[in-house]
Parts: structure tokens; sequence; C-alpha cells
């Protein structure tokens, strides 16, 4: 498919990088535009996901378990482990959240695995002109896993702490004063401080899972623009050359790329953890 792209890497790489949507955003923020791959892939995995451990968790035994049903054993003791030593607080919901983001995410990032012309060769062949196939490197998806995690952690505030607790740690903290007066002035100053934390959470998240993921496209991207001058003429040497090359860099960067997607889908749960974690607690 890269050799179809005559206009060159620039003309193939974005090419790649375009969703399929409804249509074109008009301006940065456009919440009209859906991405129609990215809706797609998300729901297919999140299936994906659910059916495994549905199956494994209906068909497990108390002998020895086979091979399936020892790994989702130790991904879910392993996730549970993780909450248990970060999250103090008693909560039924926290233990299956980290275990589906985990999850989730892990399988999102999974598919920057696949060859990037695979699917969108497939999909071409329907009909479509344009298909990312990793739901991570869409910041619609990455932000709105953030901000779910956002609202539980107001909801948690408010729930452990009540809305005078919820609205003092933004306003009463990190300067405090015993004259009220001063305690009093300080409060603005307080409110922008922890306001920026505060809000800087769910940014953190979403940024981090999207900008490693989208580096991560980018090289195997250029590395299959390596190809796009030398694939028709493999007759010569440099045609094979660069396809050598290209198979090699590839196979590298995703043994590395490997353990990149594994440690994105650990950093974000784990943070989120504790990000509930400290809405549990009382200051």
């Amino acid at each position: 498919m890269a050799a179809e792209h005559s206009g060159g890497a620039t003309e193939y790489i974005l090419h790649h990088q375009t969703f399929l949507a409804n249509k074109a955003a008009k301006g940065i923020v456009d919440f009209s535009v859906i991405n129609y791959d990215t809706v797609f892939f998300s729901v297919l995995l999140a299936v994906v996901f659910f059916l495994l451990f549905y199956l494994v968790a209906r068909k497990a035994s108390t002998g020895v378990p086979n091979r399936v049903q020892t790994f989702i054993e130790v991904i879910v003791s392993w996730v549970d482990e993780q909450v248990r030593d970060t999250f103090s607080g008693s909560s039924r919901l926290i233990a299956p959240l980290a275990l589906t983001i985990f999850c989730w995410i892990f399988l999102f990032n999974f598919m920057d695995l696949i060859p990037v012309d695979f699917l969108p060769l497939v999909a071409r062949g329907v009909g479509l002109e344009h298909l990312k196939v990793v739901p991570s490197t869409d910041l619609n998806a990455t932000f709105a896993m953030s901000l779910t995690v956002f609202i539980l952690i107001i909801f948690y505030s408010i729930r452990m702490k009540g809305i005078g607790g919820f609205i003092g740690e933004l306003t009463l903290h990190p300067f405090n004063s015993k004259n009220v007066l001063v305690q009093a002035l300080l409060v603005p100053i307080n409110f922008v401080l922890e306001s920026v934390t505060f809000l800087a959470r769910p940014v953190s998240l979403s940024l981090r899972l999207y900008g490693n993921l989208y580096a991560g496209e980018m090289v195997f991207l250029l590395l299959a623009a390596l190809t796009l001058q030398g694939i028709s003429g493999l007759a010569h040497f440099s045609g094979w050359f660069f396809l050598v090359l290209q198979a090699v860099l590839a196979l590298g960067w995703a043994i590395f790329h490997l353990l990149v997607i594994t440690l994105q889908a650990f950093i974000f749960m784990v943070l989120t953890i504790v990000y509930l974690a400290m809405a549990n607690e009382h200051h």
C-alpha cells in the first residue's frame, strides 16, 4: 500500500493520520465531529475484553486451570494487589475499575503492533478511504477516559468529605492562617493554585497516553515510508536493502513498543487509583 502513495512520505503519513469521520473539523474544538474508526475499535475491544473475561469466569474450575484461566487469574490478582497497596479505603468499584482501565487501554495500545498498512488496506477494499485503528492515538478517546476518572475523583471527594470539605481543600490550602481576615485574603490564591493542580490531573492523564502512542505510531509510519521509493524497484539492490532494513527496524521497535504499551496502560491505571485514594482521604 505504501507504493500507492506516489506523493512521497509526507502524503503517506498524512493519509494514515486521517480519521474516518463524519466531516472535517472546523477549528481546534468541534464537538459535532465523530471519528467512526475510534468509536468502532473502542467498542470492539471492549466487547473482546468482556467476552474473554466472561467466558473464562464461566468455565473456571477449582482444579488445575488451563493457560488462559491462569493468565487471567494472574492479571486479576496483580491488579487487586496494586489496589490494596494504594487505596486504603473500602470500595467495590476501585478494583473492577482499575482492571477495566488496564485491560482496555492495553488492548487499545496493542492495536499499534498490527502492521500499519494491513487494516487500512482491508478498509480500502470495502470502500473506506481512511482508517485509524489505535483508539489511544485519538485525543478524543484518551481525554474521554481521563474525564471519566476526573468525575469519579470529584464524586469520591464530595462523598467522603462533603461539599464543605471538598471546597475547603480547594480554598484553604496550601496557605492558611489562624487570622480569619488573612485567611479570607488567601482564599483566592489558594483556589487558583489548587485548581491548577486539580485540573491538571485529567489533562496529564490524557496527554501522556496520547503522546506516547502517537509517537509510537509515527515511528512505525516512518519505518514503513522507507520503502516508498525502493519498493517499486525490488529487482535492484537498493529496493531489497530498504525492505530488509525496514523489517529489522520494525521488529526491533515492535519489541520495545510492547513494553511501552504495557507501561502506559499501567501508568494510567496506577494514577487513577492514586487520585481516587487521595480523594478518599481526609486532610
